[in-house]
């Protein structure tokens, strides 16, 4: 099938490569020229506007958005709206607002699909998970992509109606906020403890059959063995935090108690002051999104 991609950055770059090394036809746009020159090595085709891609798909389109949240999704929609029509399908891949999908799902008169991805740049070897909201018929039209893009068919399922996709994603980020703080936690607790302790073993360690065994422990591990046990000169600043808002505001209106997440949050907000946990998860950022490493 065809599939046209808005926004090559690094995630949607990725969308690309998958979507084409399972066969199917891209046209690719980018305000960029250096990045569509990168989706075109990758045996896309290319469009210089959005209008010359929505010509280029031809009838019953398939677009995947990969833009910042927020306006620049908005102002996508508002130029694409002209071209589309209730036979087209609309994938926003991005960590948009859940209740911004609703919107947009009901104001759009192709349908609309929020596709929450987890996986980071890590993706692009191994695939992303992918949680989708919408009307169940684009989203079965859409299989063979989601299939490619993900790590396989057990890599994406569709959440529920309009803005599941995103909620769970909302969710899924309040969670790896708490593990980011558990583990950050625990080795700081190691490295100002009783021992002279080898982190980087303890992780290691850890990775090989112990029951708190992850990817987040995996990014530990490569953390001090890139960084040393101390950690370097990796700043004690936590970036981010948008998502963890999110899902602390929607436990509040729902009247469901999240500790741990709320915490994790907290911690974030307060990484003025130094803490080795803090330092920890801005390295682990590093590793899972290759978000940028505030250092001192």
């Amino acid at each position: 099938m065809e599939l046209g991609v808005i926004g090559l950055g690094r995630m949607g770059q990725i969308v690309v490569d998958r979507v084409r090394s399972a066969g199917h036809d891209v046209v690719a746009f980018d305000v960029d020229e250096e990045a569509i020159e990168r989706a075109e090595e990758s045996g896309a085709s290319s469009a210089s506007s959005l209008e010359e891609l929505t010509d280029q798909l031809g009838a019953e389109k398939c677009i995947w958005l990969m833009v910042p949240a927020g306006d620049p999704i908005d102002a996508a929609l508002d130029e694409l709206e002209p071209s589309l029509t209730d036979q087209d399908i609309v994938v926003d891949g991005g960590n948009s607002h859940f209740e911004d999908s609703v919107r947009r799902a009901e104001a759009t008169e192709a349908a609309y699909l929020d596709c929450g991805t987890s996986g980071g740049p890590a993706g692009a070897d191994l695939g992303f998970s992918l949680m989708v909201g919408g009307p169940a018929w684009a989203y079965e039209e859409l299989e063979p992509v989601f299939d490619a893009v993900a790590t396989g068919p057990d890599g994406h399922d569709r959440m529920g109606q309009s803005g599941a996709g995103h909620y769970v994603k909302m969710v899924h980020n309040g969670v790896e906020y708490a593990l980011m703080q558990a583990y950050g936690e625990g080795f700081e607790l190691l490295h100002e403890g009783q021992y002279d302790l080898d982190l980087e073993a303890v992780a290691k360690t850890w990775n090989n059959g112990a029951v708190i065994r992850s990817w987040l422990l995996e990014l530990c591990e490569e953390a001090f063995r890139e960084e040393g046990g101390d950690l370097g000169d990796v700043a004690d600043h936590v970036a981010g935090g948008s998502t963890g808002t999110w899902t602390v505001q929607e436990s509040l209106e729902q009247e469901v108690p999240l500790p741990l997440i709320y915490q994790a949050l907290a911690e974030r907000f307060a990484s003025r002051n130094d803490r080795f946990s803090r330092r920890l998860a801005n390295r682990l950022r590093y590793g899972f999104g290759r978000h940028e490493v505030h250092r001192t």
